[in-house]
């Protein structure tokens, strides 16, 4: 896959925090995947393809801005808690 080097390259070395770039490729291959489902769920219970594009072109754009957001925020949770530090 076109991808693999592009993401190996973005991971921590020594426990450090992953880069916002990491978590923009996590966001975009999740996305594809979810939009995929979406987009055939929507197929299934609306029989129309037209309208089931339309709401997965709609919810691909929406979910990404705030699965990068949900990714930044747990992602210093992590850096916490590799320091040693709690959440309390």
């Amino acid at each position: 896959m076109f991808l693999d080097k592009t993401i190996e390259r973005s991971l921590p070395e020594n426990g450090e925090a992953r880069s916002p770039w990491h978590s923009f490729l996590k966001t975009l291959s999740w996305r594809i995947l979810g939009t995929i489902d979406t987009i055939v769920i929507s197929w299934l219970i609306t029989g129309t393809l037209e309208l089931a594009l339309s709401i997965g072109g709609i919810e691909v754009v929406s979910k990404m801005i705030l699965y990068y957001f949900h990714e930044r925020v747990w992602e210093r949770f992590s850096v916490r808690t590799k320091k040693g530090r709690s959440w309390n």
